[in-house]
């Protein structure tokens, strides 16, 4: 079965190929979406100061979640090229170490951000009356965290073998959960106590920890894709050393989007609460939005990876553009739905009319850019995939801290509000024209010397 999943992705029509894919990916997006969409919708029932903590959380939570996603890119990456090249055998030595290696590194720095919460959401913006809430939470979430760590990684073991069916249900699963979890932890039934915020935090472990014994029994038992036990620290040092080599500038790249988010929230703090619990509304929102860009980031990548090891640039090429227009036709047509539904949106996750009318503003403009947002993902994704995590994380600095951040701030200073959230715009187009112009030449410059090698 392995050999016919990678004989799909090296000579497999491109198109279907992908399709086949994406396709179960953007369903599982759908509900793992809902992690953060849901619990946005309940604790906003709860109060607008409850949701601007909510909202004050993202930065850090995605900090924790980025980690998980680099060490999932370097993974299905090594795989993927060891299958690409014919060379399986490493591959399950490999998806051990990268599991436990997730644990160990993820379980630390959730560790120091618990430590040091309140001098970082502190710096953040956050008042006194919010903090309580933020304390509440984050004390739940951080272990979520870690448990968060087994299933992101495992499903890019299944990934890197051309599965993307098998992670999305498990992704289903446990966003079905959480919504199932949230209503009742938070508000209370019966027996079940209200929660209240911490509440949703709850829910969130709870299903992510029953998705941790779903895929170690999958992954050991079932497929038989990792070692049913714990490795040696010499086979340990050895398995996850190739996956370190990709995944910590990844996970590097990744973290510096919350990082920058934190910066940027620090500013629209500047406005007031209810300019923060609208950015965190309109933050999940793009999430949500942005849903077949990050299903092609993960499906896209074992493609790549698989083709880069037989050195099919041909295919890497025509995948990568066929991706880019797929992404702009598809986010054009979700801003037209965001403009159309705008007021409505508002509606549902707001009762002040101030806070509606920022979410509206959100809506108007910084969804105009996420087309462009998804070209510089995938070719950060693309990078990994083909063992450039140097490349990608240079383009991360260049998007967040040399387009993204100052020229927010710029417009800012310049327009207020609005001109914050056209900044956002702007600075992805920016960085889409230097991505797509940057992985074309490095299409241009494998494709010749494959073809001066094959010559001689």
């Amino acid at each position: 079965m392995k050999k016919s999943r990678s004989n799909n992705l090296l000579e497999g029509d491109i198109p279907q190929t992908l399709k086949k894919m994406t396709m179960p990916m953007i369903w599982g997006m759908v509900m793992l979406m809902t992690f953060s969409l849901v619990d946005t919708f309940f604790v906003s029932m709860l109060g607008t100061s409850e949701l601007a903590a909510i909202s004050f959380t993202f930065p850090v939570t995605f900090t924790i979640i980025s980690l998980n996603i680099g060490l999932g890119i370097g993974t299905s990456a090594i795989i993927g090229k060891y299958l690409g090249s014919g060379e399986s055998e490493h591959a399950k030595s490999i998806a051990s170490g990268a599991i436990m290696l997730s644990v160990v590194l993820v379980g630390i720095l959730a560790f120091v951000a618990y430590i040091f919460t309140t001098p970082i959401f502190s710096a953040m913006g956050a008042t006194e009356e919010t903090m309580p809430f933020i304390q509440d939470y984050m004390g739940i979430w951080f272990l979520s965290g870690v448990f968060l760590a087994v299933p992101m990684v495992g499903n890019s073991v299944l990934r890197a073998n051309g599965d993307t069916k098998t992670p999305s249900i498990i992704m289903a699963v446990g966003g079905g959960i959480n919504a199932v979890l949230d209503p009742l932890l938070i508000f209370g039934l019966g027996p079940i106590p209200a929660f209240g915020i911490q509440g949703a935090a709850i829910a969130t472990a709870v299903a992510w920890a029953i998705c941790v014994v779903w895929i170690l029994y999958l992954l050991a038992v079932q497929r038989q894709l990792i070692e049913p036990k714990l490795l040696n620290f010499n086979d340990f040092k050895q398995a996850s050393s190739g996956v370190l080599r990709i995944g910590l500038p990844a996970a590097g790249a990744n973290m510096l989007t919350p990082i920058a988010g934190a910066i940027v929230t620090a500013i629209v703090a500047s406005y007031g609460t209810e300019a923060v619990a609208a950015w965190g509304v309109g933050s999940r929102l793009e999430s949500l939005a942005c849903l077949v860009v990050l299903a092609l980031s993960m499906s896209l990548p074992p493609f790549l990876s698989q083709n880069f090891g037989a050195n099919k640039w041909a295919r890497i090429e025509e995948a990568y553009l066929l991706c880019m227009k797929v992404v702009m036709a598809w986010q054009f047509f979700v801003y037209v739905l965001m403009v159309v539904c705008a007021s409505a949106l508002a509606g549902v996750f707001a009762d002040e009319e101030i806070v509606q009318d920022y979410i509206k503003l959100f809506l108007f403009i910084v969804p105009l850019g996420y087309g462009f947002q998804g070209i510089v993902i995938l070719t950060n994704s693309s990078f990994n995939a083909m063992h450039l995590p140097m490349s990608a994380l240079i383009l991360s600095v260049i998007r967040l801290f040399a387009c993204f951040i100052p020229i927010v701030y710029l417009g800012s200073n310049l327009f207020g509000l609005f001109g914050l959230f056209w900044g956002c715009v702007i600075a992805n187009l920016i960085t889409a024209v230097i991505s797509y112009m940057w992985f074309k030449r490095l299409l241009i410059k494998n494709r010749s010397e494959n073809i001066v090698s094959e010559v001689v």
